[in-house]
């Protein structure tokens, strides 16, 4: 094995590619401790060593410390430990060592952002939003099953009536038909939507 190219990429960090190939990014005091030189061999003990001793502890560090600014998805932290350019494999290890500890929690995170938005967006919309956020279709639907209720869509209405200082009670047909428009492209069934003015008018 032999180091291809060493590249800094700042004052103190170095990514360092092995046989031609990305193999992980060190700082300029590992680089000496470890005996890594450009056009150099490298032994696999050694490589393995530095992935054990160093990437892979940094990347739990970094992961944790993600986690503690914010809560993330499986998907999100992945390509936030891609993108800090930690090997792939080795964000798959990282991935299982703080899932073992409960810290990451795609169907935990699901049912948290489903209970912190129904009463303001539609089923439609935060199911979208859970998508991009990565998480498979199969735990969004059980967190639906276990947070979503008709009242919660019904509450979602209501609230975008108020924001919108609209009262069913008082359009005429147009308005109507554009209010329902509306909340459709939105997401809510034409039920729900139908049900709300119908409890808005029996109240007046």
């Amino acid at each position: 094995m032999v180091v291809t190219k060493i590249e800094a990429l700042t004052k103190i960090k170095y990514k360092i590619d092995i046989d031609g190939q990305f193999a992980f990014v060190l700082y300029k005091g590992e680089l000496s401790c470890y005996g890594v030189a450009e056009e150099e061999e490298i032994s696999q003990e050694t490589v393995e060593k530095i992935r054990t001793e160093i990437v892979l502890k940094r990347a739990k560090r970094r992961a944790l410390h993600l986690l503690e600014d914010m809560d993330r998805t499986e998907d999100e932290l992945s390509r936030k430990l891609i993108q800090g350019m930690y090997p792939e494999d080795i964000v798959e290890k990282v991935l299982e060592y703080v899932k073992s500890f409960g810290y990451l929690n795609d169907l935990r995170y699901a049912e948290q952002f489903i209970l912190s938005r129904k009463d303001k967006k539609s089923r439609k919309e935060i199911y979208a939003l859970l998508t991009q956020k990565g998480i498979d279709r199969e735990k969004i639907e059980q967190a639906f099953v276990t947070c979503y209720e008709e009242e919660a869509e019904e509450e979602a209405i209501l609230a975008v009536f108020r924001k919108k200082r609209i009262d069913p009670r008082k359009m005429d047909e147009m308005q109507m038909h554009k209010i329902y428009a509306y909340l459709a492209r939105k997401g809510f069934r034409y039920e729900a939507v139908r049900q709300v003015i119908q409890n808005c008018n029996d109240n007046a």
